[in-house]
C-alpha cells in the first residue's frame, strides 16, 4: 500500500500537521523512534526549564488573542487540548510538555518505536526503510527536528564534553574550572546551573551575544538564561570570552589547554587551562537516513535542508519539511524555529498541500470590494491575530480583488505568494505586521535615544517597534505601501484613528486599479 502523506517524526510540528490531515481525511501515518511522542522534550531543555511563555491569563477571553501570550499549545478546536491545561508556570517545565504531546498525540495515527533508517526516492514514489518494515509514500513529511549536535570543526573537539551527555549535577563541577563554548541558550543555561559550584565559568564564542529583548528573535539570549551576565560583568570569577578556540590538548597532569585568539585584539593566541569543556554549540538536521536519491541539499553551515517557500526540499520533489526544520526559510530573522511560530507554517504546509494535491484552494472569505469593508476586515484581524504577531513579517493576511469581488485569505506566507501561491500575479492587498529595518540596533530601555511617534505616518516605516504595514501587490510587484503607525506592543488594540486614512489610501488604490 502506498501512503499519500508519510511523516517522520511525532514531535510538535508532526503531531500538528498528523492532526489537521486526520481532520481532513487524508491518507496519512507518522513514523516516531521514540516510545512516546515529544521523544526531544524528554531530554531537551537538559536543565528542563522551558523559555517558551505561557501566559495563562490575559485578561481576554478571545482565544485567537490568547495564543499570543501562549507559545506551547498546537492549534486545535478543543480547549482542552490548550497547554493552559497543563501547566500554569510562566517558564514550564519541560515534563510538561512530554504530558501535553502524550495527551495531544491520543487517536492520532503515530506508529512509536519505529525509527527510520533508510528514505530513497525512486521515479514518483518514495521508499522508506525501518528496522523491520518497507513503506512506500507519495510525499515525505520531515518533522524531524534539529536532532544532532552540531560540533564545530576544532582540533581535538573529541576532549570536549557535549552538551547532550553531560552530568547536569553541579555538584559534579564543585571548584572546577569550565570553559562552555557556544553563546546561545543552551549555553547559558548550562552557565547558569553550574555558578554556585564551579571555581571559574568562562563562556566562549567568536559572535556577540545576541539578547532577544532587543532582537525580537526568541532563539537569542534570553532574560531567563542569563544571569551569568551578572557575575561576569560584576567580577565573580567568570568571563565571556569573545573569539575562536583555534585548538584543545590533554595537559601532562590530566587537565585541558586550549589556543584562544581574541577577536577584538591583535594578540597572538593565548593558552589557556581548563578542568573541563562543554561544548554548547547547538544543533543541525541529521541528514544520514537519506540515500542519494532522496538527499536533501543542506544550507547555514549544513544545519538546515535548503527549502522552497513551500517548504518543500529544492532538490527532491515531494519531499517537505515542518517545524523547526522550516527556520531555514526566516533563520534567526522571525519564530519558525519555535512552536509559536512553526505551528502556524505547519498551518499553512497543509492548505498548500490541500491545493496542490487535493484541489482546495487556500479558505477565504468574501468581502465586499469597497475601501470601508477591506478596511474594517483588516483592522479586525490586526487587533486578534495571532498567526501574523508571532511570525512577523513571514505571515501576511491577503485580500485578493478580481471582478469586483474582493476575497480575504488568512496567514498566508508572502514568500509564496510571491511565488504564484494564490495564482499568478494577482491584485492584492496584503498586511503584515513589522518592525523597522533597524529594530535590533536600537536599545529599547535607552531613554536618550527619540523614538518615531505613534501616529507619525510620515515616519512609521523606520519605527523601531512592531506595527502593521498594508501594501498592495500588482503584477507581481509592490505599487504602495501604507504603514499604521501604532506600537502594537503598547496598544493591544488599534484606536479608530487609523481607519479613516487606511479606507483613504484603499480608495486610491482600488481608483487607480480601475
Amino acid at each position: 500500500m502506498t501512503l499519500d502523506y508519510l511523516i517522520i517524526g511525532a514531535g510538535p510540528a508532526g503531531l500538528q500537521l498528523a492532526a489537521l490531515l486526520e481532520r481532513d481525511g487524508r491518507d496519512h501515518l507518522v513514523l516516531e523512534a521514540g516510545p512516546a511522542p515529544g521523544t526531544f522534550f524528554s531530554r531537551y531543555p537538559r536543565h528542563r526549564q522551558l523559555i517558551s511563555i505561557n501566559k495563562v491569563w490575559t485578561g481576554s477571553d478571545d482565544p485567537e488573542f490568547n495564543l499570543r501570550s501562549d507559545w506551547n499549545s498546537l492549534l486545535t478546536d478543543d480547549p482542552a487540548l490548550l497547554f493552559r491545561n497543563f501547566s500554569r508556570r510562566y517558564f514550564p517545565d519541560a515534563d510538561d510538555m512530554v504530558r501535553y504531546l502524550a495527551a495531544f498525540a491520543q487517536g492520532l495515527r503515530v506508529r512509536y518505536d519505529t525509527r527510520v533508517t533508510r528514505i530513497a526516492r525512486d521515479g514518483d514514489l518514495f521508499t522508506v526503510e525501518t528496522g523491520d518494515d518497507t513503506m512506500t509514500a507519495r510525499r515525505v513529511v520531515v518533522a524531524t527536528g534539529v536532532s544532532k549536535l552540531y560540533v564545530p570543526p576544532i582540533e581535538g573537539v573529541e576532549l570536549a564534553e557535549r552538551y547532550d551527555t553531560v552530568s547536569v549535577d553541579p555538584d559534579d563541577f564543585t571548584n572546577q574550572r569550565v570553559l562552555i563554548i557556544g553563546k546561545g541558550n543552551s549555553a547559558f543555561e548550562t552557565a547558569d546551573a553550574l555558578v554556585e559550584t564551579a571555581a571559574v565559568i568562562h563562556v566562549a564564542g567568536p559572535h556577540s551575544i545576541r539578547l532577544a529583548w532587543q532582537t525580537h528573535y526568541v532563539g537569542h539570549l534570553r532574560a531567563v538564561n542569563n544571569n551569568f551576565l551578572d557575575t561576569y560583568q560584576l567580577k565573580s570569577q567568570n568571563a565571556v570570552l569573545d573569539g575562536t578556540v583555534e585548538r584543545i590538548a590533554r595537559r601532562d597532569d590530566g587537565g585541558l589547554r586550549i589556543d584562544f585568539r581574541y577577536a577584538r585584539t591583535r594578540e597572538s593566541l593565548r593558552q589557556l587551562d581548563y578542568d573541563r569543556i562543554i561544548l554548547c554549540t547547538g544543533f543541525r538536521f541529521d541528514a544520514d537516513i537519506f540515500d542519494a536519491s532522496a538527499r536533501p541539499r543542506l544550507v547555514i553551515n549544513d544545519r538546515f535542508p535548503e527549502q522552497t517557500s513551500g517548504f518543500e526540499s529544492v532538490n527532491v520533489p515531494g519531499l517537505f519539511f515542518a517545524g523547526t526544520l522550516t527556520q531555514q526559510r526566516d533563520f534567526k530573522r522571525s519564530t519558525n524555529g519555535f512552536i509559536h511560530g512553526f505551528r502556524y507554517g505547519v498551518r499553512a504546509l497543509h492548505r498548500m498541500l490541500d491545493a496542490r494535491y487535493h484541489g482546495t484552494p487556500w479558505p477565504s472569505t468574501t468581502l465586499d470590494a469597497t475601501p470601508e469593508a477591506i478596511t474594517d476586515a483588516i483592522i479586525a484581524r490586526i487587533n486578534r491575530t495571532s498567526a501574523l504577531w508571532q511570525q512577523f513579517t513571514v505571515l501576511g493576511d491577503v485580500v485578493v480583488i478580481a471582478d469586483g469581488v474582493a476575497r480575504y485569505h488568512e496567514e498566508v506566507p508572502v514568500a509564496h505568494l510571491h511565488d504564484g501561491g494564490l495564482g499568478p500575479e494577482p491584485f492584492a492587498v496584503v498586511t503584515t505586521l513589522e518592525y523597522g529595518p533597524d529594530h535590533d540596533q536600537v536599545d529599547p530601555f535607552d531613554i536618550t535615544v527619540p523614538r518615531i511617534a505613534e501616529n507619525d505616518a510620515e515616519r512609521a516605516h523606520d519605527a523601531s517597534y512592531l506595527h502593521p504595514v498594508v501594501r498592495v501587490h500588482r503584477g507581481g510587484q509592490v505599487v504602495a505601501t501604507h504603514h499604521l503607525a501604532e506600537n502594537l506592543e503598547n496598544n493591544w488594540d488599534l484606536p479608530g484613528v487609523h481607519q479613516q486614512p487606511l479606507a483613504l489610501f484603499l480608495k486610491g488604490v482600488l481608483s487607480d486599479a480601475g
